[in-house]
């Protein structure tokens, strides 16, 4: 016979506190509720949210401490690949989500609990990302979802809290604020529109700098281990930069992208750690990769962000993926001088023992020390080569 015991991805939202109360109520279950930290709650916020959770009923509550873990399984290789879904997001909660979904599986099989149960509704990616890593580490453990099952609205969650002595005022925010790691994700009725720009009051990070600021990154094969001199672990360097240039607003922008399930979505999201290190390391690359190194980085890339936004993270084909963006990262050591801007950043310049640009065998526009000016001409006349063969026997003038 199974046990009662489910645990429960706990928020402390609407829906995971409306999953809370009906497992222990409707469904007469001993819920352990479990939050996974990857990066995005501080201790006040942590004590809160168990405070709330054995208020609403949980047998225990339990904080799921990944942010380091996080960084080393996927953040990593999302810095490696210079990884923006469609160009602009960093994948934020497409990444959080999947590791959350390891933990709270791995939770579950340690204390033999007979359910794994999450909050998602049924119209977005987390049930998908929940569901498979759910299945793929723990497929003994029946899956619970309330809130797609029922098929509930927010009104209704609600009401049956307050029927049931939980009023906890969930209509004071307008937006759905989801804060980790790698950036902070923000829904709201604008999101839900293709045209209506998020207000500025809508973002977790408000503009409170104005006068720019010089900072320096340093990467060791790829790895950030210091900011302005101060060595650190990247994890520490993300916090970092995302504590000063989240104080210029930096890292805004809206995502548009095809869910998992077929439909456009669009949400808010902001990034300031993920925008400066991504666009710092990529200029690290340009200079100390060859050509056809950053060519086929870009393509293993962009696979690589796509397999971890549809949570096929456990795909064989994601460790050769991550071996080869590790073995790229040989040469990617230097530092990178950025100045921060309300609202912006610019790539000032770099320092490396790796920079090809190595005036040792020239100057772009200017000189040659390698080569000869007759050796450039006989090399694009043999160039040129293939195209001449095609127009002269297709008679293209």
């Amino acid at each position: 016979m199974k046990n009662n015991k489910v645990v429960l991805a706990y928020s402390g939202g609407l829906d995971t506190s409306y999953c809370l109360k009906y497992l222990v109520k409707d469904k007469k279950l001993q819920v352990y509720s479990a939050i996974v930290n990857t990066g995005g709650f501080t201790k006040n916020e942590l004590n809160d949210l168990e405070e709330k959770a054995y208020r609403l009923g949980a047998t225990k509550h339990i904080c799921l401490e990944e942010t380091e873990l996080y960084y080393e399984k996927i953040i990593k290789y999302l810095i490696y690949g210079n990884v923006l879904k469609n160009n602009a997001y960093p994948l934020s909660v497409s990444a959080e989500r999947v590791y959350q979904a390891i933990s709270l599986a791995n939770y579950a099989k340690s204390i033999d609990a007979a359910y794994l149960a999450h909050g998602s509704t049924g119209a977005g990616n987390d049930q998908v990302r929940f569901d498979l890593i759910f299945q793929l580490i723990a497929p003994e453990i029946e899956i619970l979802s309330p809130t797609r099952d029922l098929e509930l609205s927010r009104e209704e969650e609600i009401n049956d809290l307050k029927i049931n002595g939980i009023d906890m005022n969930w209509n004071t925010s307008a937006y759905s604020i989801n804060k980790g790691l790698w950036g902070t994700s923000i829904g709201g009725q604008e999101t839900l529109t293709s045209h209506l720009p998020l207000p500025e009051s809508a973002f977790y990070n408000q503009l409170t700098e104005t006068k720019p600021v010089h900072i320096q990154i340093e990467f060791m094969q790829g790895e950030i281990c210091s900011l302005n001199g101060n060595q650190m672990k990247p994890v520490e360097c993300i916090q970092a930069i995302e504590s000063m240039a989240g104080k210029f607003a930096i890292g805004r922008d809206m995502h548009v992208g095809d869910t998992i399930i077929g439909i456009k979505g669009r949400v808010a999201f902001e990034a300031a750690a993920a925008a400066v290190i991504i666009k710092a390391h990529h200029y690290l690359e340009k200079h100390t990769l060859s050509k056809w190194q950053l060519y086929h980085k870009d393509q293993i890339s962009i696979w690589y962000g796509n397999f971890i936004h549809e949570s096929q993270y456990f795909d064989p084909v994601m460790r050769n993926l991550e071996a080869f963006l590790k073995d790229s990262q040989k040469y990617v050591s230097g530092i990178v001088h950025i100045k921060l801007h309300p609202y912006r950043f610019e790539i000032l310049g770099l320092e490396s023992p790796h920079d090809l640009m190595n005036p040792e065998f020239g100057t772009y526009g200017e000189m040659n020390l390698a080569w000869s000016g007759s050796d450039v001409k006989g090399f694009t006349k043999i160039l040129a080569n293939q195209v001449r063969v095609f127009n002269k026997v297709n008679k293209i003038s």
